[in-house]
């Protein structure tokens, strides 16, 4: 048996939900290793919705232990929400079932004022982030200036630390216009809510080593994907965090070893929230064509998502900088009564042919998708259990993807029901 890293392959919405949920059922801990609230699942067990944006897909399921490791940012009042809301709909969540890393950093309401000031200013410019505080808590972690959750049991270096991170961030808000933010009022907010929250804290790197030594299965669970990656995405319009799999040892606390099998989800097609180049995008008939039968539309935002054909290049490059070592192929029934098929395999920028996705911000927004078409199907994949329910042309398209990224298909899922998977290859192993 090994453990698995489940990471997005393209600009994060790949359907990680679906999948993180089925491998759930099977591993013993699920860890959430980057990020923050930014990022949603939306999984369907029994018949109920769960909207998951913090909490690891685990928590959900019985007998699972769900660990917050230390490279997520954590909005303490959110989380609480999130707890609040699963508990309401059955969830058993307690501090025997949910473990969050004390030294996580802490997302407050003064990085959330400045992260929204921050898009205002830029404008046209602006980033497309969900305004929900995610980049200036990352800045101040690595400023070391961050609150993190173990200092809330200590009212003395609480204050201490707000009072020097407020001077910071209120030299730009008072120069930018914008209401100041009062230490005070952030430490009484905080020790308001401290008894709720300190329970969960523990040490990830602690339940990481005695699932190790009692040959427990890990699940790594990522959020958005490769592409968004703060060194390898489309940069600067990415997230801040690395959500490539190397994360997932680094923000639990754990060795590299211990991340064996990485599922890099991919859809079908290709879409991306916000800003940013995109190749692929279609403006036309195909392009809404999928954003209705996919209901592309983000769980946490609820923000239209920009919809386009399949970028074989922008993948392969996924793959390879993330150490992907098999592909979950998502919403192939999005393009069931398609013609035509289109598969981005190369980039011409002002001239030049590119096989890879350029770093300059002004050559990716100048890059021209280079397409080889394919025949479609008319017949429906929703649903599908096996290769034998695909069409032929389907089987032919999965072929070729897996030949233009150099990736084998792992798991095909052909709708939102967890059975609706077909699996060629088990990433734990058994």
């Amino acid at each position: 048996m090994t453990n698995v890293a489940v990471i997005g392959a393209q600009w994060g919405d790949e359907g990680k939900g679906k999948i993180v949920d089925w491998l759930s059922s099977r591993a013993d801990v699920v860890v959430r290793f980057q990020g923050g609230h930014n990022a949603g699942h939306t999984l369907v067990i029994g018949g109920v919705e769960y909207k998951l944006s913090l909490l690891p897909s685990g928590i959900v399921r019985p007998g699972k232990l769900s660990v917050i490791g230390n490279g997520v940012v954590i909005d303490p009042w959110h989380l609480i929400k999130e707890i609040a809301l699963l508990r309401s709909q059955g969830a058993e969540i307690s501090p025997d079932t949910l473990v969050v890393s004390d030294t996580a950093a802490l997302i407050l309401p003064l990085h959330q004022a400045v992260d929204h000031a921050r898009e205002a200013m830029r404008g046209a410019g602006k980033i497309g982030t969900t305004g929900r505080g995610i980049g200036p808590a990352y800045e101040d972690k690595v400023a070391r200036r961050a609150v993190r959750l173990g200092d809330l049991a200590s009212e003395d270096t609480l204050r201490a630390k707000l009072e020097a991170m407020a001077a910071h961030h209120n030299v730009w808000l008072r120069a930018a216009g914008e209401d100041e933010a009062d230490p005070q009022a952030m430490l009484a907010a905080l020790l308001a809510i401290r008894d709720e929250i300190l329970p969960f804290a523990g040490q990830s790197w602690r339940v990481l080593e005695d699932a190790r030594a009692n040959s427990r299965r890990v699940l790594f669970e990522g959020a958005q994907g490769v592409m968004l990656d703060i060194d390898h995405g489309t940069y600067p319009f990415v997230t801040s965090s690395n959500t490539v799999a190397g994360q997932a040892a680094t923000g639990s606390g754990t060795g590299p070893t211990s991340v064996g099998f990485v599922l890099g989800i991919t859809k079908a097609y290709t879409t991306r929230v916000g800003s940013g180049p995109f190749p692929t995008e279609d403006f036309g008939a195909d392009g809404d064509r999928m954003g209705e039968r996919g209901r592309e539309f983000g769980t946490v935002t609820g923000r239209k998502r920009r919809c386009g054909w399949f970028d074989a290049v922008m993948v392969r490059q996924a793959n390879a900088v993330a150490g992907i070592t098999g592909m979950a192929l998502t919403k192939l029934d999005v393009l069931d009564g398609f013609e035509t098929l289109k598969i981005c395999n190369g980039y011409e920028v002002d001239g030049r042919m590119l096989d890879h996705f350029p770093s300059d911000a002004a050559a990716q927004a100048a890059c021209a998708p280079v397409y080889e078409e394919m025949p479609g199907w008319s017949e429906s994949t929703y649903g599908a259990r096996s290769w034998a329910d695909l069409p032929a042309n389907a089987v032919k398209y999965i072929r070729r993807v897996e030949e233009l990224t150099k990736t084998p298909v792992t798991l095909l899922s052909t709708s939102p029901e967890r059975d609706d998977t077909i699996l060629v290859t088990d990433p734990f192993g058994g």
